[in-house]
């Protein structure tokens, strides 16, 4: 029997325990993660508004509850927890399906005053991330600018101009909802430092801005025009052709009569520094850019300020290391060779990589499935040089021997009854439990 511990219950680490199930009749995985609730970013990034995307938990569900897999939440690999040395003495193979857990850094002054945030700290809040600590994102706060123009900007962006009549049906912490309904936010700028034919947003995603209700969209024509392919997209890919029509229909838009707020969409503007008043940030100082005629940007030297005492950075994600795992700091990802990790240059037998930690953040959800795949494929391939290696026994016995009490599946399935009885308490569907303690009250007892 083979035994594989797959660190992290995300779609990358679900795909990796689905694909071994699958190829190998007498494998057993443990999926190990350090929150005590599966699904990672499907739980925890997934917009509580985009219910379609977040059903894709059901499918996630019939992974871990395969007859040979296991969930154990809530064990943490590395430091304060389980050394990965260890987790090598207690399975044949070990996959880290870790992420990419922080986000990019503009580097510039004042990216660190109080009301600026990065896009996943705010993420993390409307999404009950057990690790938020921080609930004052909209005190005060009348106009905010989104540094970036991908999904996950359109999001944010979107959620500041929601209003509570759409978001009480989601599972959004009730903290969150109230905070949200008494926003006084009316204007929010998205600023992109290129183009609109480059913005990585999808189109179904833009077009949402759309729809919200009270809320106008407004593009600058001349500055969008100042991309050539504006002006005439017919020569772009479908997707970039297609988000191009959609700014094109907004040109011009202003606040519209019984509009209560206004999403101004920007591009050609660099972050130069976040500017403070009364000890926070107070405005964004940006600089204007140019094609430079090679696919590039350059800097004008001509500068503008827009006023925000909320500015939420999202200009991609980054892996973090592991300790005790080889990583590329430059990257941001663990060195491999079809999956396989390597240290010195050299396969490391029975350590592998699949997803974001693996490729770096790229491509969407379903992506994770084919990189799982080539994952496991090595796995399997190198199993006969590890495969008849004694083991001490069951690693759930040894984990608990060492003071470590994973939650179980059956914990997991008390956190969501938990959370179904404080929607019904509350009036609401499904409510999500916003912090350690009340995560780990409701698992306890339960049992792995």
């Amino acid at each position: 029997m083979l035994r594989v511990a797959v660190i992290g219950s995300g779609p990358s680490g679900c795909y990796t325990a689905q694909s071994l199930v699958q190829q190998d009749p007498q494998v057993r995985v443990d999926v190990l993660d350090r929150l005590p609730c599966p699904y990672g970013l499907v739980r925890y990034g997934v917009a509580p508004d985009h219910e379609k995307i977040k059903s894709l938990q059901n499918n996630l569900r019939g992974v871990l509850e395969h007859e040979r897999v296991r969930f154990l939440g809530g064990v943490p690999v590395g430091p304060g927890g389980v050394p990965v040395a260890r987790l090598r003495e207690l399975y044949h193979a070990v996959v880290y399906c870790v992420g990419a857990a922080t986000d990019r850094r503009l580097g510039i002054p004042g990216e660190d005053l109080p009301g600026s945030w990065s896009a996943t700290e705010f993420v993390a809040w409307y999404s009950a991330h057990p690790d938020t600590v921080q609930d004052g994102f909209l005190r005060g706060v009348r106009s905010a600018v989104v540094i970036g123009v991908g999904n996950v900007a359109v999001d944010v962006t979107r959620m500041l101009a929601r209003g509570v009549t759409e978001l009480a049906p989601t599972d959004m912490p009730h903290a969150a909802l109230n905070a949200l309904a008494a926003s006084r936010v009316t204007l929010v700028h998205m600023v992109g430092r290129r183009g609109p034919s480059q913005a990585r947003f999808t189109t179904k995603e833009l077009r949402e801005l759309g729809t919200l209700p009270d809320t106008a969209v407004a593009v600058d024509p001349a500055e969008s025009a100042l991309d050539p392919a504006y002006t005439d997209p017919s020569a772009l890919p479908a997707p970039q052709r297609r988000n191009v029509e959609v700014l094109r229909g907004w040109a011009g838009g202003t606040a519209e009569p019984g509009a209560r707020r206004l999403i101004r969409l920007r591009f050609f503007l660099r972050p130069a520094e976040l500017i403070a008043r009364g000890g926070r940030v107070g405005a964004v100082r940006f600089e204007r850019t140019a094609p430079d005629g090679h696919g590039g940007i350059t800097g004008t030297g001509r500068f503008e300020e827009i006023e925000a005492q909320l500015v939420l950075r999202s200009v991609g994600y980054r892996g973090v290391p592991l300790e005790g795992v080889p990583f590329d700091a430059a990257g941001g990802t663990v060195p491999h060779l079809a999956g396989r990790v390597l240290r010195g240059g050299t396969v490391a037998p029975g350590e592998y990589v699949a997803g974001w930690i693996k490729r770096g953040p790229t491509g969407v959800i379903g992506t994770n499935r084919s990189c799982a795949k080539e994952t496991v494929t090595s796995l399997l391939q190198d199993a006969a040089l590890f495969r008849d290696r004694d083991l001490p026994g069951d690693p759930l016995t040894a984990l608990r021997a060492e003071g470590i009490e994973p939650v179980g599946w059956k914990g997991w399935q008390a956190i969501e009854r938990a959370e179904a009885h404080l929607g019904a308490s509350l009036g609401r569907s499904t409510v999500k439990l916003p912090d350690w303690d009340t995560l780990l009250a409701a698992a306890r007892g339960a049992g792995a």
